[in-house]
């Protein structure tokens, strides 16, 4: 803003870019003006990539009322644990989350840009972007970010939250090309997704209330965390408890630590008793 400003000729007056009135996408606004801001637009030096932490694992489902989504606290690089208690699970505006997996640093920038977007488009459209319209917004953020992702620099989120008009929980997935697909019921993503997935599939039912769903998705984590090395589960003697976060027709909900660690306590007991065999 300061340098753009000084753009102005120093008389402290907003560029005409600013005031000219344009698409209600801060993505496109940004692109057209300032395109070396966006992440996919800023050129990698040539050399190999150092090793750099990445984010695993997220799963999502829904249930009676809305959607539930939780990420594990490890961030790795390579083999070496890079973080404990990074977070994965973020509000993208009042009615829908999003989960990173993959190269964490540009996976928080691309949440932050997205959390503007949405923003953005409300304080120009005055009203709330459709669900299926966030979806399709975060599509297109991911296909700019192809040119990093070939690199090696690639992010999967998943995005969940609550239709207003369908009166539901969705949640979708996507590749790092931008495709998007509807996942029904529940999914995960992240290199323990495929272990969670199989715990999800067995864990879920119909009708579920929403501290059923968050046992669920924490013991899909526990499950996840057993095969995979990525993927921190639970850690009761330091007390990193997974981020749940869940939406309904109220919003979202960033689960209580409490509720999480009572889920997590519940499931160790069970453990236990199978490995006592």
């Amino acid at each position: 803003m300061i340098d753009a400003v000084d753009r102005a000729g120093g008389t402290g007056r907003l560029p005409a870019a600013f005031l000219t009135p344009g698409s209600s996408s801060f993505t496109e606004f940004l692109g057209a003006h300032a395109a070396h801001l966006l992440p996919g637009s800023r050129p990698l030096p040539a050399g190999s990539l150092p090793e750099l932490p990445h984010g695993t694992t997220i799963v999502a489902l829904t249930f009676k009322g809305g959607v539930v989504m939780a990420g594990d606290r490890r961030a790795t690089m390579g083999s070496l644990i890079a973080h404990r208690e990074i977070e994965k699970v973020y509000p993208a505006d009042e009615y829908s989350c999003i989960g990173i997996a993959g190269t964490a640093g540009i996976a928080v920038e691309l949440v932050r840009l997205f959390q503007v977007e949405l923003e953005h488009y409300e304080k120009i459209e005055g009203a709330l972007l459709s669900l299926d319209g966030k979806a399709n917004r975060l599509s297109t953020m991911i296909r700019n970010n192809l040119t990093l992702a070939m690199q090696g620099l690639a992010v999967v989120p998943v995005f969940g939250g609550y239709d207003l008009d369908r009166g539901v929980g969705r949640i979708f997935s996507y590749d790092v090309t931008g495709g998007r697909y509807e996942e029904h019921d529940h999914h995960s993503v992240g290199s323990g997704s495929v272990f969670a997935r199989g715990s999800l599939k067995k864990r879920w039912r119909w009708g579920l209330d929403s501290s059923e769903a968050v046992a669920v998705a924490v013991e899909a984590l526990f499950d996840a965390a057993d095969d995979d090395s990525a993927t921190g589960g639970p850690d009761q003697t330091r007390r990193i408890y997974p981020v749940v976060a869940a939406v309904t027709d109220a919003g979202y909900v960033r689960v209580s630590e409490d509720e999480v660690a009572a889920a997590a306590d519940a499931v160790t007991p069970r453990r236990e008793e199978v490995d006592a065999r």
